[in-house]
């Protein structure tokens, strides 16, 4: 590398940050509208564990200047997406984004055709059941049920709920979800865990294939403490929706299992052909 190249480099690093993190790909985009895709990272770096934020931490998250993150969070907090805390010199999410997502929960009226059979599931089994979808390289959750028959402990909160995204590499119905869609949106987001969640995709590439071969042969996968240790799942796919959208189930467990059982066990030999049957039902209902 020539002193010209060298120099140009470090100008670029110098250089403010237009696009977010993660998308340093799209800096020469011409159609990628940049002032949107800041304003909706902001918006997503909010999470269960950090509800308030300051334009300090903001800015920390998305590696974009703080100015620019003031004149967003004053932009955002008209249109009511964001809204000042009790806490000082931070902000919460608005109410305006549950008006904004409820037309694509309405839209997914397999919700409502699902829920008396997850509900119905989780108290046999005594575990969570809960109904997902993709976003990135995540799976959020749309609908959940809780056994009312133990008192489970929970990973992510007091309750997997509506809206909580758990990570497509390491949980079995984000691997559900993999084995169900086509196979070149399989591999594009494949490629897209290797270049962008490098440490996802070393700890959890063998668990994948793993899950894509049991969901080719038994119709469901499962995870036992894949993610975390205490923590295990069946997963399995209901496959697309009228409008295209993959859909994927997974029933969720906290140790101890029932009995002597392995876990492992327990997860393909009980669980998993429940959920099947579930997912069964579901579809034999949504025919007639």
């Amino acid at each position: 590398m020539g002193a010209d190249d060298t120099d140009r480099e470090k100008y670029l690093l110098n250089q403010p940050r237009r696009v977010p993190l993660g998308f340093e790909e799209h800096a020469g985009d011409r159609q990628f509208a940049t002032t949107l895709a800041r304003g909706i990272e902001l918006i997503r770096c909010f999470s269960a564990n950090d509800t308030t934020l300051s334009n300090a931490e903001m800015a920390e998250r998305t590696g974009l200047p703080r100015p620019t993150i003031s004149r967003l969070t004053y932009t955002l907090v008209i249109l009511g997406y964001l809204k000042p805390s009790l806490k000082y010199g931070k902000y919460q999410l608005g109410s305006a984004l549950i008006s904004a997502t409820y037309p694509l929960m309405s839209s997914i009226g397999l919700r409502q055709h699902a829920r008396g059979l997850m509900n119905q599931l989780a108290d046999e089994t005594g575990g969570e059941v809960s109904m997902g979808i993709r976003d990135r390289l995540n799976v959020v959750l749309i609908e959940t049920s809780r056994s009312h028959a133990r008192n489970l402990v929970r990973p992510l909160g007091p309750m997997a709920d509506i809206g909580l995204s758990l990570p497509i590499a390491g949980t079995a119905i984000g691997r559900a979800w993999l084995a169900a869609c086509d196979d070149a949106t399989r591999a594009a987001v494949l490629n897209e865990l290797r270049v962008k969640a490098p440490d996802d995709w070393a700890r959890f590439e063998t668990d994948i294939h793993r899950s894509l071969e049991d969901c080719t042969k038994l119709g469901f996968c499962f995870s036992a403490g894949s993610l975390i240790t205490d923590i295990c799942a069946v997963g399995a796919a209901y496959g697309r929706t009228a409008s295209g959208e993959v859909i994927a189930f997974n029933c969720a467990f906290a140790a101890p299992m029932p009995g002597n059982q392995s876990r492992e066990d327990w997860l393909r030999k009980d669980v998993g052909p429940r959920l099947m049957a579930m997912i069964y039902r579901l579809k034999e209902s949504r025919a007639n």
